[in-house]
Order: C-alpha cells, then sequence, then structure tokens
C-alpha cells in the first residue's frame, strides 16, 4: 500500500468523512483503496457514535495505535514515529542530541523535575548542577506539575541557543538562583570500564584484575561512535599491557549494525563477520579485514565476551561473529534472539514523521539464523547466542536487577567536585523493594557470578 496515501487518511481525521462522501464518485476500488476505505470507515464510526467526542490530541493518538497495532502484529520490531518519537530515536542512534546534559526525575513531593545528575562534560555539568537540584522555572516559565516529557521538550533545542533555568537547592543560602546555559551537542557515551577514576571522572579505570592485566570493557549499546570508543579503549588497555579482556555486552539492545560489524571487525582478521538477506533472496556479505585489527596475537590474548538474554541484535552479532571465529569465548546466558535488520523510511509531507519495517535477515558466519521464532520449539537449539561449554552462568532475576542498578550507578557523577564539596550527594535511585523490604543490602559488594566466571576462565587461559 503507498504510504503516502494512508499517512494522508490517517493524521487528518476530518478527512475521514469527506472519503466516505466522495466513495461513489471515487475511482475503480483497487486494493489500496478497499483497505483505505476500511480504515476510514472505523474511524468515521468513531467519530460519529463513540461515548463523547475526542479532542485532537485523542484522535492523533488513537490514530497512532492503530498504525503501531498494526505494525506490531507483522513483529515487534516495527513501528511508527511521530515526531518527537523520531526526534528521540535519531538521537540516540547518532549518539548526541541539542541540549544541556541532564538527567532528570520527577520528583514526587514538590511535583517538580529533580536532577538525578548531570552528565560529564555537558554544559550541566559545567554550570554546577548536581544531584539533588529542583527545576523551578524554564525561561520563567514555572515547572510545577509538569511531565518528564514536558520538561525534555522545554530544555533541549538547537545547538548554540540559551536556556534559562532557576534552580532551588535545598540547605543553599539563598536557596534558589537561575543559570543561563548554551545548549550544545551532547555526546552519549556508550563504553565504560570498571569504574571512573577519581582524579578525572572522564576517564576509566579499564583493569578489573590488575595484577594478571585483565581489562573490562563494557559495550552498553551501538550507536554512530561505539566503533571508534571501543577502538580507543582497546588501544589503551594494550599500551597499558593487557593480556586478557572481557567484552561485556550484557543488556545491551543492539542498535547499528555498522558499528556492530566494526566492533566485530576489531578483534578478526579474517572471514565473515555477518550475512544479511532480504525479501528478494538478496544477501550482503560483511568480512572482517586484516588491517587495523587489535589484541594480537588472537593465541595469546583471549578474550570473553559476557552476554545474557537481555544481549540482543547488534550485541548478537558481535558474539556470534567472535564466538564462530574461535575469537572469543561466550560467557553467561542464551541471549535474546533478534535475527533482523529495520530500515527507517521518513513519510510524506514534511518528513517529521517515519515507519520503522524489518527489511532484513542477518545470519552468522556459521550460517545460522539467531532470531527467535514466534515458537521457540520449532529450532530449540538454534536461536540465540549460546554460552561456550562450561561457561553458562544462569542468573535470577533479583542478580538482573542489581547488576542493571550497578550499572546506572556506574554512570552517575553527582556534579562538579568543587561544587558538591568533600562530601557528595549519594546515588539518589533507592535500592528495589519486595513485600517492602529492600532487594538486597547495599553495604554488602555486589557478586558479579558471570564476570566472576569470565576471570576465573581467563586466569586459566593465561596459566596455559
Amino acid at each position: 500500500m503507498p504510504l503516502r496515501n494512508l499517512f494522508w487518511v490517517l493524521v487528518i481525521p476530518g478527512l475521514v468523512v469527506l472519503m466516505l462522501a466522495l466513495g461513489a464518485t471515487a475511482p475503480p476500488p483497487d486494493r489500496d483503496y478497499q483497505l483505505i476505505r476500511q480504515i476510514a470507515a472505523v474511524l468515521a464510526e468513531v467519530d460519529a457514535h463513540y461515548v463523547r467526542e475526542l479532542s485532537d490530541d485523542e484522535w492523533q493518538q488513537l490514530v497512532e495505535n492503530m498504525i503501531n497495532g498494526g505494525l506490531h502484529s507483522l513483529d515487534p520490531n516495527s513501528q511508527y514515529f511521530n515526531a518527537r518519537q523520531l526526534q528521540l530515536f535519531e538521537s540516540e542512534s547518532e549518539g548526541s542530541f541539542g541540549g544541556i546534559g541532564v538527567r532528570f526525575v520527577r520528583d514526587e513531593k514538590t511535583q517538580l523535575p529533580r536532577v538525578e545528575y548531570p552528565m560529564l562534560g555537558t554544559p550541566a555539568y559545567e554550570a554546577g548542577l548536581m544531584t539533588g537540584d529542583l527545576i523551578v522555572a524554564v525561561d520563567g516559565e514555572p515547572t510545577e506539575g509538569w511531565s518528564s516529557e514536558q520538561t525534555q521538550k522545554r530544555i533541549m533545542g538547537e545547538p548554540g541557543t540559551s536556556v534559562s533555568l532557576t534552580i532551588r537547592r535545598p540547605g543553599r543560602q539563598p536557596p534558589e538562583f537561575t543559570v543561563t546555559l548554551i545548549r550544545r551537542r551532547v555526546e552519549l557515551h556508550t563504553v565504560a570500564g570498571v569504574a571512573r577514576r577519581p582524579e578525572d571522572p572522564l576517564k576509566w579505570e579499564w583493569f578489573v584484575d590488575a595484577p594478571h592485566k585483565i581489562a573490562l570493557i563494557r559495550v552498553q549499546q551501538f550507536n554512530v561512535r561505539t566503533g571508534s570508543e571501543v577502538r580507543a579503549a582497546v588501544e589503551e588497555i594494550e599500551a597499558a599491557g593487557a593480556r586478557g579482556l572481557i567484552l561485556d555486552l550484557r543488556d545491551n539492545p543492539g542498535g547499528l549494525l555498522t558499528q556492530a560489524i566494526e566492533v566485530a571487525d576489531l578483534f578478526l582478521e579474517e572471514g565473515v563477520i555477518v550475512t544479511t538477506r532480504d525479501r528478494q533472496g538478496g544477501e550482503k556479505v560483511f568480512k572482517a579485514r586484516k588491517s587495523g585489527t587489535l589484541f594480537l596475537p588472537a593465541d595469546q590474548k583471549p578474550i570473553v565476551v559476557l552476554i545474557n538474554n537481555r544481549s540482543a541484535s547488534a550485541s548478537e552479532i558481535v558474539a556470534a561473529a567472535l564466538q564462530d571465529h574461535h575469537r572469543a569465548a561466550i560467557c553467561g546466558e542464551r541471549s535474546f534472539g533478534k535475527g533482523s535488520v529495520q530500515s527507517v523510511f521518513r513519510l510524506p509531507p514534511d518528513q517529521k514523521t517515519a515507519v520503522k519495517l524489518t527489511t532484513q535477515t542477518y545470519w552468522r558466519p556459521s550460517g545460522k539464523n539467531i532470531d527467535r521464532p514466534s515458537a521457540p520449539r520449532e529450532r530449540p537449539d538454534e536461536w540465540g547466542v549460546h554460552p561456550d561449554k562450561d561457561l553458562e552462568v544462569a542468573t535470577t532475576t533479583e542478580e538482573k536487577i542489581r547488576y542493571e542498578y550497578e550499572m546506572e550507578k556506574l554512570r552517575f557523577v553527582p556534579g562538579r567536585p568543587d561544587v558538591v564539596g568533600p562530601q557528595p550527594p549519594p546515588f539518589p535511585v533507592p535500592v528495589p523493594q519486595k513485600n517492602g523490604k529492600p532487594l538486597w543490602d547495599e553495604s554488602q559488594p555486589f557478586q558479579d557470578r558471570p564476570l566472576l566466571r569470565a576471570l576465573e576462565y581467563l586466569r586459566a587461559q593465561l596459566r596455559r
């Protein structure tokens, strides 16, 4: 069906009645026309008979839900983006957005946006915003009762433009002050290490086992800069004498195919990384290049890739390629099983909305497609990436929640050291509870069993 026809019918509900009125004089019906008439007829009945009249926003939401309901019936990864959703999706994929670089939540007590933490190296960080600050007004407009989406929309903007924030800081005298910040391009970094360096929180400590020279690189997703960030990290650990590497792809939902290929290529000298196939059966084979390969020689510098059941798509491409070429051992849990590629198509008339459709499947070097079938019994042993023998470590729900919590803490910096002082605010997210009790005692260190098993394996390899 021509998408432009469907778009015009759906986003302008007022056309529904007009289309029906013109039905008798319309061109001879074909498949497209009949399908559009069905949708138009449903909307017309809602307009005429629903128990109350819908606002413009409700019409828009109804139409978007209809579109997404249909797309999700095809597969869970196809979807419609309205203008705001498209902007956020592109910011995430591009790894940057125009703004001041602050993460906030709605404070339930005051109904004001509350700063969780400023992002390092951003206008918010440099201006001295810190954890716990309440945003009282944006450009003079009170924020009480604003949703997170409203706040985000007002604070984000074109680089080079300014935004004025009125801040209330508990314990400060006077408690309220105003800062004007110049928005700029804020980069979303996807690579992390073991911990931030105390002397420079913009840099990472990479060695999880310094005596054995084993480094840990965490990749949280794949955006346009992930490949270059991983390369920089590997070059840094090699310069520091790294002998073993743990590449942590747990909870990594995927991202850009090109970046997954780039990361896998860093560790492979030759061979197929991944093959994509479209609906016509056309194939595109992506191969490793010898130039630029890092962490060599491979037989002396072992690698372990950590995955879990939330490692998907691009992260599975990397894990599968390194496993099939025997460049890395896989530790943890069977991965999610998303073996498809999506493409984004902008829609007329203004190109500000889009539809994301599954357009290809991808196949690992072994020739298998790791996509989880709708009925997993169809291919029970094929879908997903499996841990290597003796390296499977199943984790409990509590352990998964704890891991996610610890990764959030890893990204947390309360503010500039000279602003937060010698006693910085603690991590603002409380330990999740069950039946009114914390799931764990935060005074006890996190026992990351998959990571401990990976370390055990690498130490044994290095002793050989």
